[in-house]
């Protein structure tokens, strides 16, 4: 599993950072966390507001921080 978190590298993209990681703990899943910061790629997604969360490939949210658990439930759903 590929979890990339889009951002430009801000206090909100460090703790969404942080929850995802926690969240990966949580669930006991092998993942990548992968860091897109480049604007074109964010943008590529069809993301206009960051920071915002990829797993497979498929934007699961964006523009604010979600919670551990609340990125638990995304991961879940791409089991």
């Amino acid at each position: 599993m590929v979890i990339k978190i889009l951002g430009s590298g801000c206090s909100n993209c460090k703790k969404l950072e942080a929850n995802v990681k926690e969240a990966v703990e949580k669930v006991g899943v092998d993942a990548e966390i992968v860091k897109v910061q480049d604007i074109k790629d964010i943008m590529a997604y069809g993301v206009m507001r960051t920071p915002a969360i990829v797993i497979n490939e498929k934007v699961k949210m964006y523009g604010k921080v979600s919670s551990a658990d609340e990125i638990v439930k995304f991961i879940q759903d791409e089991k």
